[in-house]
This record gives structure tokens, C-alpha cells and sequence, in this order.
């Protein structure tokens, strides 16, 4: 039911409805009738934003044309450049060195050979103050790897802080051995450890590296090490064997490729190899036992004499091949730093020297092929004997010998040997080209055939350059020069029965691939006849079996020895004037069947007896022996020839 109606609320005169009046503080207060009506406020306007925003808009344009711009250089324009750059900054090239092949005797004894061992090296730009937070880290890192590796500090400091700043790759050192590395890696291992655990520290040493190298070995020293030669600082032969088939030793290197990360391999990014191919192994011709046996014979003597150098050289007389070549003093190719720079090489090839009496065998060879004579002619040799510019003479004073041809070899009458030499030719011109024809067969002024660096081939002057004294002296051996290996082929040409073979240091190769290449056959000269040949063997079993002979301190119980001694003056290399003696002693045995040639030559002996067959001779024997037991060649059994030395007028 609805309720009373409610009362209508009074207008004013106007009819405008009044607020009725209330208690409340906020009740409207009434306009009274006829009171003036307040003044209205004025309106606020608000300024226009379009202006901002094309300000804005046109600012955010260009940024963004700017970014655009230059993100289209990036990976369109520049893409390549980029990408090679971030990728040579990513990855990391190192060379895979390739395993040296090894040196073995006739035998397969190691000689040379490659162990395992480490290339130190580094990243320079890991040593930057920018990587380590340091100003000196090079010099911090070198202050510890110089002690370890034996290397300068201030030569350290200049490699970890290159010229080039993108250099990525240096080396400290090369071929150090494990136990370098080790103590490397241990170090690197404490500074990681301590920059853990103390922030205020770096690891100078993370930007160092170690590449797989070999260090070459001579697990005999100084044996054979004339032979051999060495390996420089770069790893190349630096004499003997290993320079001269250094191509085929060395191998062929490789390479690995892998992405690295604060100097560490990421293992997740692949890498790439090229596998490196390992040199080819060399087995030479040598015997070490023989090798040694030379080599311990010739150091005593040279010791006990007090000379400057000698030599030995043993080679097989009807291959050519060459079982020992010894020098005194030699040098260790393992320690280098201590040795005589004089001492290094192979003086057995490389000196040149007047060879005197060992070299009538050739003359005597030429008179017996020109059947200018025979053994058992008779020269009658006067006590002095004037020939051009020269009054000549034997090595000791004597009355008139009556010798046979025989008799001139085995007394080494140089007077002798002049008269025979001069029924070579109608003329002395003529008889010295003949001479000279058949030294220049023996192999004299010329290489002998081995390509060993260094060697020489002697000096052998043309016969219309011999000077008025030289026409007399090159028959008996002064006047000309050769090496120690020249010598011994002369004797193994006639031991050859007058068939020159070259002399060999190499038996053959292996490969990485395991095929073993034998060395090309050696060239061959017949030089003289086997009938002449025959019968120089004969005389030469004269000097050392005659009592009257000049080699008897070379005879071997049970064999047949053929020899001849030696006693030249010696130019002094320093002042290129005579003084002193070249002693020497060249043979082979059996006299009758001939297997082995042993050449000995001692260079101015000060102490004792400088003559050929004193000190030369026991060296002959010595080694002579011990290589016919190694090689198990018995004696023949054979008879000497006997043949005589002297006539009765």
C-alpha cells in the first residue's frame, strides 16, 4: 500500500527550487534574491603534441637507419671479411712435426734416432694487459719458463710481446723433453689453483702451449758421429748422413686445425688433420763393432803421439761398401755446446793431404800395365840422386842399393821409385801424362763417389803444370793431395783385382710405408789389369812379410798381409809451409784373397816415432784382426809369394 504523498519542495519567486537549509558544514549556501551571479573561471588549454612526436619519430628513424645501414654492411656487404676474421680469431692452426726417420748400421744397431719430445710455445695476444689485467705479464711469465727452458728472460719477453699485436703463434723453445713440459704443465697448474683462490692473482702461463715434437738421440756418442752429423736448432741436418738424405730422414710435416677459447680446445667444434708422414729410415753400410774398434785404435794412438788428428777407414774390397771410418778427435753429436768446432765434421773426407809412399803403389801400378818393367827388374839406387832443380834422397842414408822393382815398394825407396816411374815415356813430359792417367783412374782429383757434404777431391794439377820438381815428386807421393777415403780405394781397386768400385756409406732406405729401397749399384772402373793387379798384391805381401820391409809391425799371425807404409812431409794448413809428418799405413787381407782394405793416417805426431809403419802399422793390425774375426774370414792357408827384394851386382 503506498504511502502518504510526499510535501513539494518550495521554489523561489522564479520558481527555482531552494536548498533547504541544513545543519551539515556542507550544505550549499543560498543565493539570495537579487544578489549578483559570481564571474566564471577561465578555461585551461593544452598544447598540441604532434610536433613532439615527429621530433621523436624522426630522431627514432634515423637510429634506426643507422643500425640498418650498418647491418646490411655487416652481413651483406662485409659478411666475408667478417666471418674469416672471427674465424682465424676462433681457430687455430698448429704443425703436426713428422717423426725423423732413424740411422741403423749394416747390422739394423740403432745410431740415430728420434724420441719423444715437445715444442714450447705461445700465444702472445693471451699475455696482453687487456686478457691478464696486467702491464706485466710477458715479463712475469718469463721471469718462470727462462730457468726451465735455458732460454734468455729478455729474449722470452720479446717473443710473448711481439711487434706484430695479431701474432697468435710463437715458439720459446724446441724439442725439450717430457720432463720440460711437465714441469711447465705443473706450474701452469699451480697459478690456476692459486688465481682460484686468490683473485688478485693471474695465470701469466695459460697463453703457453705445447706442440708434439722428437729430439734427435746418438745412443753411441760420439761413435761414428763424423758419419752422421747432427740436427740443428730448426730440426734440418746439419752434417755428415743426416745433411746429406736430410729430404728423405725429415718426412713430410702435417697440420691440425681446431677452434680454441682462452687458449683452450673447444672439443664440440671439430677440427681437421693433415696427418704428418715420418721420414724414411737409413741403414748404412757400417759395422758398428768394426766402427768401433777403428775408432778406439785411432783416439789411443793420437793420444800417445800427441798429433793433431788421424784417421781410419775399413771398406770391403769387393763391394765397395765402407764398414768404418773413424776420426780422432771426434765430437759427441749429443752435446754439441761442448765440442771443438774443429773437431766437427769428417776429417777422414774433408782434409786434404799429401799421401806420400802409400801412393807408389799407383806409379809401380802404371810401370807394371806399361810392362815398363817387371818385379824383378833391377834398379841400382845411388845414395842421392839429381833430378832438375832437386838433389833427392831416401829416408835414411845408405850406400848404393841394387834392388829389384820388387825391393824399390817394399824399402819405399824414393829414388828408386823416381827411376822406374821415369821408363814410363821416352820423354819426362811424356812419362808424366802416363802417370797422370792412371792417378786420375785410381780416382785421384776427383770425388770418390759418396756425395758427402763437405768432402774434398784433392788437388791433382794437370802434367804440363808440374812444376820442374813435381815431375819427380808426384810418383812418390808428395805434390798432390787426396783424402783418407781416396786412399783406401786405391787399395781396394787393387785388392778388386783392378776393377774400381765407388765407395758406399748407404746400404738402402725404408720407408714410412715399410718398403725397403736398396741403394743403386755402385759405378765400377776398370783401372788396371787383373794379371797387374795380381802381382802389385804380391809385392805389397813383401813390405810387410820381407825382413827387410817397412810394414812389419803390420803382419797378422796366419794371413797373408799386403801393405805399404807411409811417411810424407805435411803442409801446416795454418802457415801452408811444411812441418811435420803425415804417418801413415794402407793394406788389405788376405794378400792372396782379398776381402778387407784398412787405410790409416796420422797428421804431425810430436811424441815418439813419426814414421808410417811405426805407429800406422800397429793400428792396421789391431783393426785389420778385429774385422777379419767379426766378418769370420779365415785365413788361406796360402804360401807368401816370396819375392825377392835385392840382386847381387
Amino acid at each position: 500500500m503506498p504511502g502518504p504523498p510526499k510535501p513539494p519542495r518550495p521554489r523561489d519567486p522564479k520558481g527555482a527550487v531552494r536548498r533547504q537549509p541544513g545543519p551539515g558544514p556542507g550544505a550549499r549556501p543560498v543565493r539570495r534574491p537579487g544578489a549578483p551571479r559570481p564571474a566564471a573561471a577561465p578555461a585551461l588549454r593544452l598544447g598540441s603534441p604532434r610536433p613532439r612526436l615527429r621530433m621523436v619519430g624522426l630522431a627514432l628513424t634515423l637510429v634506426l637507419t643507422v643500425f640498418v645501414g650498418r647491418l646490411l654492411q655487416v652481413q651483406a656487404v662485409d659478411a666475408s671479411a667478417y666471418a674469416a676474421k672471427a674465424e682465424q680469431n676462433r681457430y687455430v692452426v698448429h704443425t703436426l712435426a713428422a717423426e725423423r726417420g732413424g740411422i741403423t748400421d749394416r747390422n739394423g744397431v740403432a745410431l740415430a734416432i728420434s724420441e719423444d719430445a715437445y715444442d714450447i710455445t705461445a700465444d702472445p695476444t693471451m699475455f696482453t694487459s687487456k686478457q691478464l689485467k696486467v702491464d706485466d705479464g710477458p715479463e712475469q711469465a718469463a721471469a718462470l719458463l727462462a730457468p726451465i727452458l735455458g732460454r734468455n728472460q729478455a729474449d722470452l719477453v720479446k717473443l710473448l710481446r711481439p711487434a706484430n699485436k695479431e701474432l697468435r703463434y710463437v715458439r720459446l723453445a724446441t724439442r725439450q723433453t717430457p720432463q720440460v713440459w711437465k714441469q711447465i704443465k705443473d706450474l701452469k697448474a699451480a697459478l690456476t689453483a692459486k688465481t682460484g683462490t686468490d683473485h688478485s692473482t693471474v695465470n701469466v702461463l695459460a697463453g703457453v702451449f705445447a706442440d708434439p715434437s722428437s729430439q734427435r738421440v746418438y745412443p753411441n756418442g760420439d761413435l761414428a758421429a763424423g758419419i752422421l752429423g747432427w740436427v740443428n736448432a730448426d730440426g734440418r741436418g746439419g752434417g755428415g748422413i743426416e745433411s746429406q738424405l736430410d729430404k728423405k730422414l725429415t718426412g713430410k710435416d702435417g697440420k691440425i686445425r681446431y677452434a680454441q677459447s682462452g687458449g683452450r680446445e673447444v672439443p664440440t667444434a671439430g677440427s681437421t688433420e693433415t696427418p704428418a708422414v715420418a721420414g724414411s729410415d737409413v741403414e748404412l753400410t757400417i759395422d758398428r763393432d768394426i766402427q768401433w774398434a777403428a775408432q778406439n785404435a785411432i783416439t789411443e794412438q793420437v793420444k800417445q803421439s800427441r798429433a793433431d788428428r788421424g784417421y781410419v777407414v775399413v771398406q770391403d774390397t769387393q763391394t765397395g761398401q765402407v764398414l768404418a771410418m773413424a776420426n780422432s778427435p771426434g765430437f759427441d753429436p749429443n752435446d754439441l755446446a761442448s765440442a771443438d768446432a774443429a773437431d766437427l765434421g769428417n776429417a777422414a773426407l774433408q782434409d786434404a793431404y799429401e799421401p806420400g809412399s802409400t801412393a807408389k803403389v799407383m806409379s809401380m801400378a802404371a810401370v807394371l800395365e806399361q810392362n815398363a818393367a817387371t818385379p824383378l827388374t833391377h834398379v841400382v839406387v845411388p845414395n842421392r840422386l839429381h833430378r832438375g832443380d832437386r838433389l833427392f834422397k831416401d829416408d835414411v842414408d845408405h850406400a848404393t842399393w841394387y834392388l829389384t822393382l820388387n825391393g824399390v815398394l817394399a824399402k819405399s825407396s824414393n829414388i828408386g821409385t823416381i827411376l822406374a816411374a821415369g821408363q814410363l815415356g821416352k820423354t819426362q813430359e811424356q812419362a808424366n801424362r802416363v802417370l797422370y792417367s792412371y792417378l786420375r783412374k785410381f780416382g785421384i782429383g776427383s770425388y770418390s763417389g759418396l756425395g758427402f757434404p763437405g768432402e774434398t777431391k784433392g788437388i791433382l794439377a794437370a802434367p804440363d803444370k808440374w812444376s820442374t820438381s813435381q815431375q819427380y815428386t808426384i810418383p812418390f807421393g808428395q805434390g798432390f793431395s787426396i783424402n783418407a777415403m781416396q786412399a783406401a780405394s786405391v787399395y781396394s781397386t787393387i785388392a778388386n783385382g783392378g776393377v774400381r768400385v765407388e765407395p758406399t756409406l748407404v746400404r738402402g732406405t725404408k720407408g714410412a710405408d715399410g718398403r725397403y729401397t736398396p741403394a743403386a749399384q755402385p759405378k765400377k772402373t776398370r783401372v788396371i789389369s787383373a794379371k797387374t793387379a795380381k802381382t802389385l798384391a804380391e809385392m805389397l805381401e813383401s813390405v810387410v812379410d820381407d825382413e827387410q820391409g817397412t810394414g812389419a809391425k803390420a803382419a797378422i799371425p796366419g794371413y797373408n798381409v799386403a801393405g805399404k807404409t807411409g811417411t810424407a812431409n805435411r803442409v801446416d794448413p795454418a802457415t801452408g809451409r811444411y812441418r811435420g809428418y803425415t804417418s801413415s799405413f794402407a793394406g788389405f787381407a788376405p794378400a792372396d784373397k782379398p776381402r778387407i782394405t784398412v787405410y790409416c793416417a796420422i797428421q804431425n805426431a810430436t811424441a815418439g816415432s813419426y814414421f808410417g809403419g811405426q805407429i800406422c802399422g800397429p793400428i792396421y793390425k789391431q783393426v785389420m784382426e778385429f774385422a777379419l774375426k767379426t766378418l769370420q774370414i779365415p785365413p788361406t792357408g796360402a804360401k807368401a809369394a816370396g819375392l825377392p827384394v835385392d840382386y847381387k851386382p
